[in-house]
């Protein structure tokens, strides 16, 4: 079943707050394989101008997925989650995720297309302080394979 076009520009409420803690940005560093003393060391982070340690670039998966999830498991969508694959994801930063960061995101779809018998959708997850102050922006695009509609489709 093709996903429902009119979920485009469809904006979900913003998630719980995520508390980042020094211990979860050490934990994904290990995770990744990534040694930079600034992900662990307040000091070294400090000597780079941060006020506390700082979270490798994709760290914010971490929380974009929560917001993500809200898509993912809306019933009107007509996703079936067990078809799709993560297809890309980037992220637009203002400043890097640091220890102390209390973030909420909020997600909106930006793009349902068809490739290859494929669905591609496009999320926009804005990625803020509780504050208010904008930290990250993460896009995602997930496939759905074969449930996209075809030219003999009503």
């Amino acid at each position: 079943m093709a996903l429902d076009q009119s979920f485009v520009g469809r904006t979900y409420p913003p998630t719980e707050p995520y508390e980042v803690g020094r211990e979860k940005i050490r934990e994904f560093a290990d995770a990744i394989g990534d040694p930079n003393p600034a992900y662990r060391d307040r000091a070294a982070a400090e000597k780079l101008g941060h006020p506390d340690v700082i979270a490798p670039p994709t760290f914010p998966i971490v929380i974009s997925i929560r917001g993500t999830a809200q898509v993912v498991l809306d019933p009107e969508l007509g996703l079936d989650y067990s078809r799709v694959v993560h297809g890309e994801q980037r992220f637009v930063y203002s400043r890097p995720v640091r220890a102390g960061d209390r973030l909420t995101v909020v997600v909106t779809v930006e793009n349902i297309r068809s490739a290859g018998g494929n669905d591609l959708l496009t999320t926009r997850g804005e990625m803020s302080t509780v504050d208010g102050e904008h930290v990250v922006t993460a896009y995602s695009t997930l496939v759905s394979r074969g449930t996209a509609a075809t030219a003999q489709e009503g």
